[in-house]
């Protein structure tokens, strides 16, 4: 029922992108038409317009497609063959349809099929409503105008286009736009500049962030949470180059896969690396330094360090999507009789450090299996991609982590543990993963020597538990709308300052907020007291202290929260001893 549901939805939200066309080819008829989908939580069409639109157009637009709807004509199916669809679209001078149909043509397709309503006869696979009857005028809504490059390549020409949203009801419609003014006000994008995060340089270049002190107060502070939990199972640091040969990745197998993202860089002595896409490899040739026995086994080794990939420049955008990746990495070489305990210990790691961001519990598990239908995308020999599935099955059991079996969804060397998050507007994230691994090691003929004195290959377990440091700051400035947990405050608390002779009070107890390893900062300039709490509460700073004449009195402070407005009096030891209790 889900799934028939789901189907209806798709088509209704097609069909809109329908009438978006025929409704823009009415208003601007010299326009050329690219594709239009259904998405997620609506549709899209892509244009090319003789004359570039603004904003104020899709009321207007949007207009237009309430006029078509109430009109209510059929969408009626017509096939044709390739010769026919091609006569037909020269006479509509549809350029971007005719070179569809020429992909058609290559991929062996002897007709195609053309979807007519009302004014619009277009090339498309449909399917439709059977009327636009069948369609709400109240639970759609334009939504914005952007550039997308001709099939998505940067090559191509750059298009308009234009987005909506659409559902079965104008209540549904109308709890989209409030999430997604909501998703605006939390951007990341925009709570980075005003809390003075991260920042971009175009001399610099495009998906190359640069944290300022305060952005990375709160990356060394996820990187020594994470330390701080890791090392209770014994993980131990390592450090590696950020090049390497381009042979260690033609071995490991990522130089094919990243074929299109590798950065070369070439030396004054014609010797070529590659800026490392990935970090596996590297933590494979630490543990092939030197001969290992099965007394040794696990070694578990982790670090915080940065990657490159050449992506697009038309999927750069924020943190979300970079060239400079700073992934938290983690490898584990064990005997296959370790696996389940390795696995099991990852899984409490995940558990501590997500219940420490008030996140674990709104999550679910995906174990994501290869597709069996195309072994060839894979490494590795079957056997050994069975006893890693079923280990992984095993554990997923035993840990109660009620995972969902997910076909098609395994890392290229191995089945792996997925584990789903929801931030606060419910968006699901794919976070922590824990990857099994058997090709590797062999590629590298890596090995340790059994208690019988024969050669063995270990397992190799990748875990990530936030993944990339710039996407997961991303996801927390928006889950959290910027107003950080206080562990991860860059400021935890702001000292204000009322009138000039609380000044010399108010250096005094920020200097003993510092001695107790609390980031705070001094308000103490000639401003009304009101403008500077506002600031602070703008920065979303946990904890404002407030220092006057009565404090200084009593040799107390007036604290206030960002979350609750009314002050409590406390002497400062009392409120550094609460403060580090809950930092």
């Amino acid at each position: 029922m889900e799934k028939d549901k789901a189907l209806a939805v798709e088509i209704i939200r097609h069909s809109y992108s329908h009438v978006l066309a025929e409704a823009v080819l009415l208003m601007f008829p010299d326009t050329k038409l690219g594709m239009g989908p259904a998405t997620e939580n609506g549709f899209y069409y892509d244009f090319e317009f003789k004359k570039p639109i603004i904003e104020n157009d899709l009321q207007k637009i949007e207009k237009k497609m309430r006029e078509l709807i109430v009109a209510a004509e059929p969408f009626t199916k017509t096939e044709r063959t390739i010769s026919e669809a091609e006569k037909i679209l020269k006479a509509q001078k549809q350029s971007y349809k005719l070179e569809l149909l020429k992909d058609f043509k290559n991929a062996g397709e002897k007709k195609v099929s053309f979807y007519n309503r009302g004014t619009l006869n277009d090339l498309c696979a449909g399917p439709h409503v059977a009327n636009t009857h069948d369609l709400n005028t109240e639970s759609f809504k334009l939504t914005a105008i952007a550039g997308a490059y001709w099939k998505g390549s940067e090559k191509n020409k750059m298009l308009t286009r234009i987005y909506g949203l659409a559902f079965s009801t104008k209540k549904e419609l109308e709890g989209e736009v409030l999430n997604l003014e909501e998703a605006k006000k939390r951007d990341h994008r925009k709570l980075g500049q005003e809390l003075d995060l991260f920042t971009f340089s175009e001399l610099v270049g495009a998906g190359l962030p640069l944290f300022t002190p305060k952005g990375t107060i709160i990356r060394n502070e996820l990187q020594r949470a994470l330390y701080d939990i890791s090392k209770k199972y014994g993980v131990e640091l390592v450090t590696i180059p950020h090049m390497a040969k381009k042979k260690l990745y033609e071995i490991s197998g990522h130089a094919e896969k990243f074929e299109g993202e590798l950065f070369v860089v070439k030396s004054h002595y014609k010797e070529e690396f590659v800026l490392k896409p990935v970090n596996c490899p590297h933590h494979t040739q630490i543990y092939a330094s030197k001969p290992r026995s099965y007394r040794d086994l696990p070694i578990r080794y982790m670090e915080s360090t940065m990657m490159y990939r050449d992506e697009k420049p038309g999927e750069i955008g924020g943190l979300g999507r970079v060239r400079a990746i700073t992934c938290d990495d983690g490898h584990t070489f064990c005997r296959p009789d370790q696996i389940g305990e390795e696995v099991r210990n990852l899984c409490l790691i995940v558990k501590e450090f997500y219940t420490n961001l008030g996140l674990y519990g709104k999550h679910w598990v995906s174990l994501s299996v290869r597709d069996y239908t195309k072994p060839e995308l894979y490494i590795g020999e079957p056997k050994d991609w069975d006893k890693a599935e079923n280990i992984l099955e095993e554990t997923a059991k035993d840990q109660k982590l009620d995972a969902k079996k997910m076909e098609g969804e395994a890392a290229l060397y191995g089945p792996k543990l997925d584990f789903m998050f929801k931030d606060s507007l419910g968006n699901e994230r794919q976070l922590a993963t824990i990857q099994l691994d058997f090709a590797m090691p062999k590629r590298f003929g890596l090995e340790y020597t059994d208690d019988k004195g024969k050669k063995v290959t270990p397992v190799m377990i990748h875990r990530a538990i936030l993944g990339s440091y710039e996407r997961f700051l991303a996801i927390l400035i928006e889950h959290y709308a910027g107003a950080f947990p206080l562990w991860l405050a860059p400021i935890q608390v702001a000292v204000i300052t009322v009138g000039e002779l609380s000044k010399k009070y108010a250096r005094d107890v920020t200097e003993k907020l510092k001695e107790a390893e609390i980031r705070v900062e001094i308000r103490d300039e000639n401003e009304t007291v009101g403008k500077k709490i506002r600031e602070a509460e703008l920065q979303k700073i946990p904890f404002m202290v407030v220092v006057g004449e009565k404090e200084i009195k009593t040799k107390t402070i007036a604290v206030r929260t960002l979350s609750v407005k009314n002050i409590k009096e406390y002497k400062i030891e009392n409120f550094i001893k609460e403060i580090t209790k809950t930092k």
